[in-house]
């Protein structure tokens, strides 16, 4: 099956997504135990694709998420709106001065180097985002009125609360009543369903979205833990992989799940936290396509290296409809985006393609 996009002439906006979007505190080259000083940025799993594709990749993009009325949340509408993605579908709760009833997010991350791996520490407990529930957003509205070409969402909004995964199938299922073609990240965070069922309704929930998805990203670990399909050929450092056998494993989810009109994973060698060797598989009717690897890649900041895979591999689709373009496009632009500090891309569609096509790290002037 091939990917089948509306044509842009008829949707306000090339790609909306769903997710939490939350305050990043970042220490820079410091420890969170330790620094005196945090940089703030904008972030979330869901939003980086869209900011991505709007910033680096020039489309028109929104959010849908929600926030508590405070000035941590206008902070947070302030960062998006720098990164230029649609805010109107952004619902604001009453703050009621403390926190007792709603809350923003934040994620305090620092980067790691070396022997010395990435530490996150989230702190978004009764978060604004977590509270929507099904009805709360008119989504044939957004899907239908408005026109939607790409709906993206994942597995970190998926287990924020018990009304989340209901508030994704609502939006899917919307998405494909009006043609939007849907992709979903799996993003496996083991923090975030230890305290609403764990294991098993990562599994449970997980499944039952992935019946209306097209294009299904995550890694090994993913794919393991929220679909129930083994990966041989991983050594417990993760800094092999077997990709004949992990290619088995996507044959059997694209077997079991024949809604899938495409799957896609990056394949990270972890060295050091500073040296990753990183590409990526897309596998997209009846064929699978790697991109180029970027071996000893230097590591500045990981955290969102897979976002900006997924949001260049959209592009790659969106543009070329070609699943071998696409899977460059987004091995080139997660490579290019953990050379910079924060969640979100810093690059541009011509460092992008400059990249792609096997240029180097000369100096430009």
């Amino acid at each position: 099956m091939t990917i089948n996009l509306r044509p842009a002439d008829q949707c306000r906006y090339d790609l909306v997504s769903l997710g939490e979007v939350m305050l990043r505190l970042d220490p820079g080259e410091g420890r969170i135990h330790t620094t005196r000083q945090f940089q703030a940025w904008e972030g979330g799993g869901e939003y980086n694709v869209a900011r991505g594709l709007r910033r680096c990749f020039g489309l028109t993009t929104g959010i849908v998420t929600a926030l508590a009325d405070n000035p941590i949340g206008r902070l947070v509408e302030d960062l998006m709106l720098t990164g230029g993605v649609d805010t109107q579908w952004v619902q604001w709760f009453d703050y009621d001065g403390v926190g007792r009833t709603v809350r923003n997010g934040l994620n305090f991350t620092e980067r790691g180097f070396g022997v010395r791996g990435a530490v996150g520490a989230a702190d978004r407990g009764n978060t604004a985002a977590s509270q929507l529930k099904p009805g709360d957003i008119d989504w044939d509205d957004l899907f239908g009125k408005q026109g939607v070409r790409w709906f993206h969402t994942g597995g970190i909004y998926a287990a924020l609360s018990e009304t989340t995964p209901d508030v994704v199938l609502e939006a899917v299922q919307s998405a494909h009543r009006h043609g939007t073609v849907v992709s979903y990240d799996l993003n496996y965070r083991p923090s975030l369903w230890q305290a609403i069922g764990g294991h098993a309704k990562c599994q449970d929930v997980n499944r039952k979205i992935a019946q209306h998805v097209d294009v299904m990203i995550g890694n090994e670990e993913d794919f393991t833990a929220c679909l129930g399909f083994e990966v041989d050929g991983v050594d417990e450092n993760l800094s092999k992989l077997d990709v004949t056998n992990f290619k088995k494993m996507i044959e059997r989810a694209t077997a079991e799940f024949p809604n899938f009109k495409a799957t896609a994973t990056t394949l990270r060698g972890v060295k050091t936290a500073s040296i990753n060797d990183w590409s990526a598989i897309v596998w997209h009717a009846g064929q699978f396509h790697q991109s180029r690897q970027y071996e000893d890649l230097e590591i500045l900041d990981r955290v969102g290296g897979g976002d900006s895979f997924a949001s260049g591999l959209i592009y790659g689709f969106l543009t070329t409809g070609d699943a071998a373009e696409a899977v460059q496009y987004g091995a080139a632009h997660g490579a290019l985006a953990m050379t910079t500090p924060g969640d979100t891309s810093m690059a541009s569609l011509k460092e992008v393609e400059k990249l792609k096509s096997g240029g180097s790290a000369r100096v430009v002037r």
